[in-house]
């Protein structure tokens, strides 16, 4: 039996199709979400359709209190979590003169908060076992910066700092810590972005996958990456 996995913002999107392949996997799942109930119990239902096993855990990942709860009870099951996904993420796009101070922390909170409350209190159960993968979702807007997003450019660009410090903290118990870094995807978080116009700036001329986001954080929380770490992979039809 293969470690459980707790994928973050599991309900929709890239989120949902990560937890998808590592069911396919054979990873048993931890689906997060915030309050999406609906959507995330479609997702369940196409795991357990898959014949794979998952459970919801509905919190927010701001919220430290509410994080370290949910995490203790998940704790409480014997079977440890070996890889955790760090997808939540949220986009408040505004020129930054006209950027609320409810946008800039709402997205800086959601992705640099919401790292360290779901990530710490998971570290040291993975150094006791000397194996852990941790996979965390940045963007190319962190690597290269996007107009109107100084907020989620930082966000991002913030957790590709932390996580190629945390891999040189663990990468001698054997627990890497890698980002994957997407360009435009084709999800809800984009529904309302002028996509021809996007598709003109991309080499290849389309959107990414959700699924092909998820084939690479599959590889990435395999056996077979295991001296893959501190990386940044880029997944953006050769954008950036």
């Amino acid at each position: 039996m293969k470690d459980r996995a707790l994928v973050t913002g599991a309900s929709r999107g890239i989120g949902a199709a990560i937890a998808v392949a590592l069911a396919e996997a054979g990873h048993p799942l931890i689906l997060n979400y915030r309050e999406n109930h609906a959507a995330a119990e479609a997702v369940r239902e196409r795991i357990e359709g898959l014949g794979g096993e998952a459970v919801l855990s509905p919190f927010d990942v701001r919220d430290a209190e509410a994080t370290g709860a949910a995490l203790g009870a998940l704790l409480e099951d014997p079977r440890p979590i070996g890889v955790l996904v760090n997808n939540a993420g949220i986009a408040r796009d505004a020129a930054f003169p006209a950027m609320t101070r409810e946008q800039w922390t709402s997205v800086i909170e959601t992705t640099l908060h919401g790292f360290f409350n779901v990530t710490q209190p998971l570290v040291m159960p993975m150094v006791s076992r000397r194996r852990g993968r941790i996979v965390c979702i940045t963007s190319v807007s962190g690597q290269v910066g996007n107009r109107g997003q100084a907020n989620y450019a930082a966000a991002k660009a913030g957790l590709i700092g932390a996580v190629r410090t945390l891999a040189a903290e663990l990468a001698k118990r054997k627990v890497t810590v890698n980002a994957v870094s997407p360009g435009p995807v084709e999800t809800d978080m984009i529904a309302a972005a002028p996509i021809d116009v996007l598709k003109k700036v991309i080499p290849m001329r389309r959107l990414g996958r959700p699924e092909e986001v998820a084939a690479l954080v599959r590889f990435l929380a395999s056996d077979e990456a295991g001296y893959i770490t501190g990386q940044v992979i880029g997944i953006n039809g050769g954008l950036a």
